[in-house]
């Protein structure tokens, strides 16, 4: 065989082991299927049930949700947004949700993080609530003791996580 017959030979070896490559990867790709984190912009925030991401959203998608507010303890301002319930209401199906399911709220740039319970997400009189703060984010805001004053507020949420388990 001479060195001619051997390059092509080689070529071909490659060509047929980049052909798999690429197939597999094409198949393993089609069966998980982009993740909707994949689909989320910058700024969404994503919502997580039990480690799986479900949703994502900004406050421009709150706009159809019913506007609450309350005035707050603590300098007696207007808090205005959108209860939380009715934010999680919209993308899951919480009505076999038992009062005592975990809801984690975070902010990653703020490094805070607020554990609730569903029980006190669906009392309408905690007004658990998203408010749109000074820079246009969100902020979530309650009568709640454990989030009733400023210093306990979570600005900033970029991450809602919900445990069922």
């Amino acid at each position: 065989m001479n060195q001619k017959n051997r390059i092509f030979i080689a070529m071909v070896i490659i060509l047929i082991l980049a052909g798999a490559i690429f197939a597999l990867e094409a198949w393993r790709g089609r069966s998980n299927g982009p993740g909707l984190d994949a689909f989320l912009e910058p700024g969404d925030v994503p919502v997580y049930l039990d480690g799986s991401i479900i949703a994502g959203f900004t406050s421009t998608d709150l706009e159809s949700i019913q506007q609450v507010s309350f005035i707050d303890d603590e300098e007696g301002k207007t808090q205005e947004g959108w209860l939380l319930r009715e934010i999680l209401t919209k993308y899951i199906k919480t009505d076999q949700f038992h009062d005592d399911v975990t809801v984690v709220i975070t902010s990653s740039s703020r490094d805070r993080e607020v554990s609730i319970t569903w029980g006190e997400v669906k009392n309408e009189g905690n007004m658990v609530m998203f408010d749109l703060s000074g820079r246009g984010t969100l902020k979530l805001v309650s009568k709640l003791p454990q989030l009733d004053i400023r210093d306990e507020w979570v600005q900033d949420v970029d991450k809602i996580e919900i445990i069922t388990t």
